[in-house]
C-alpha cells in the first residue's frame, strides 16, 4: 500500500478527530445557528462527492456501452439507497434532539445509540474513499489519485462538525474525556470501511462504476433522511440552506482543482 492510498484513508478519519476534540475547546452545547449551518454544509459536501466524485466518473467509465452508459450508475445508485435503508431499520439509533430511537428497539444507553447514528453514515463515507482509491490504483486515466485524495479531504472537511455534532451532547453526560473518545470512535469506521474495500478491490474492479454509484446511494439516503431534515428543523432553516451551499461549493471546488 503505498503512502498516498494511506494519507487518503486517514484524513477523513481525522476531520472525525479534530471535531471531536471541540469537547475541549467549547464550553456548553454547540450554538443551534452554527449546528444548523454545519448540518448544511456536510449536506452539500456529501452531494457534491457523490456527483463529482462517485456518479460522473462511474458514467464516464461505462462510456462503452454508448446511450445504456447510465446502467451502472443507476442501478449502483439505488441498490445504495437500499443498503442504508435496511442498515437504517435494523441498526438501533437514536438522531440529535429526538427521544424516540430507530432501528430495531434495545435498550442501549442514549450516548451509544447517538454514536451509532453517525456511525451508520460513515460507512458509505469510508467505502467511497476505498472505492475511489481502488479505482485510482486500477489505472486506466479515468480515476486519478489525486481525485480520490480531494474526496478524502471533502469528507475529512465534513467530519469536522460531525465528530463536534456527536460529541458536544454526550459532554454532560459522559464527560469530556468519554465524548470525545465516542465521537473518535463514531469515526473509526470509515478508515475500515475504506480498509476492506481496499481488499476487495482486485475483486470489485470490472464492477468499480457500480460501486461508485452505489457509495453515492448511500450517502445521498443520509444526506436526504438525516441531515437535510435536521438541518431545516426549527428557527435557523435558513442556516442549513446557506451551510448547504457553502458546503457544495467547497467540495465541487476541491474536485475540480485538485484533480
Amino acid at each position: 500500500m503505498n503512502g498516498n492510498v494511506l494519507v487518503g484513508m486517514v484524513i477523513p478519519f481525522l476531520g472525525t478527530v479534530l471535531g471531536a476534540a471541540c469537547v475541549f475547546l467549547l464550553r456548553g452545547e454547540m450554538n443551534r445557528f452554527v449546528q444548523k449551518a454545519m448540518l448544511g454544509f456536510a449536506a452539500g459536501v456529501m452531494v457534491a462527492a457523490s456527483v463529482w466524485s462517485l456518479l460522473i466518473p462511474a458514467m464516464d467509465m461505462s462510456e462503452p456501452m454508448g446511450k445504456l452508459a447510465f446502467v451502472p450508475a443507476a442501478a449502483g445508485f439505488l441498490l445504495g439507497i437500499l443498503f442504508l435503508l435496511v442498515l437504517d431499520r435494523a441498526v438501533p439509533h437514536l438522531h440529535l434532539d429526538r427521544e424516540e430511537q430507530e432501528g430495531i428497539h434495545s435498550n442501549w444507553k442514549k450516548s451509544t445509540m447517538l454514536m451509532l447514528a453517525v456511525t451508520i453514515h460513515n460507512i458509505p463515507e469510508g467505502a467511497s474513499v476505498g472505492i475511489v482509491l481502488a479505482g485510482a490504483m486500477a489505472g486506466g486515466g479515468r480515476i486519478t489519485m489525486a481525485a480520490a485524495v480531494a474526496l478524502s479531504v471533502g469528507i475529512a472537511i465534513q467530519n469536522f462538525p460531525e465528530g463536534a455534532i456527536i460529541s458536544l451532547p454526550l459532554k454532560e453526560e459522559a464527560g469530556k474525556g468519554k465524548a470525545f473518545l465516542m465521537g473518535v470512535l463514531s469515526g473509526v469506521v470509515e478508515p475500515l470501511a475504506a480498509a476492506v474495500t481496499l481488499l476487495l478491490a482486485g475483486s470489485i474492479t470490472p464492477y468499480i462504476p457500480y460501486t461508485l454509484a452505489f457509495a453515492a446511494g448511500a450517502m445521498i439516503y443520509v444526506v436526504v433522511e438525516e441531515l437535510i431534515p435536521e438541518s431545516a428543523e426549527g428557527v435557523h432553516s435558513n442556516m442549513g440552506t446557506i451551510g448547504f451551499a457553502v458546503g457544495f461549493t467547497v467540495m465541487m471546488v476541491l474536485d475540480v482543482a485538485l484533480a
